[in-house]
């Protein structure tokens, strides 16, 4: 795959599970006692899902990067990807006018 398919790729299937990643760990965390854990996973989540889809597709990284860096990198897209989610899952709920 080419390195400018695997950007897109990538930066699809990071929004993607950006968007779903909280209402998931909401979902599955919801409850007494657990209800203060929802956003810390939800961050972790998509640490580890960066992470992994950077060193899957190492277009998302700089060019010869070994795999420690490309991991780190990933991270930061995963969290990153995260932020933009739930900005954009808020936007699709409330408008730009807020709730």
């Amino acid at each position: 795959m080419s390195p400018a398919a695997q950007r897109v790729v990538g930066v699809v299937i990071l929004l993607a599970t950006g968007v779903m990643s909280l209402p998931l760990a909401a979902y599955v965390l919801d409850g007494r006692g657990t209800e203060n854990w929802i956003i810390p996973v939800q961050l972790l989540a998509m640490a580890v899902i960066g992470a992994a889809l950077t060193v899957a597709l190492p277009a998302l990284a700089r060019e010869g990067a070994p795999t420690g860096r490309r991991i780190r990198t990933g991270m930061w897209w995963g969290l990153l990807a995260a932020l933009v989610g739930v900005a954009l899952a808020w936007f699709l709920v409330s408008g730009f006018r807020g709730a």
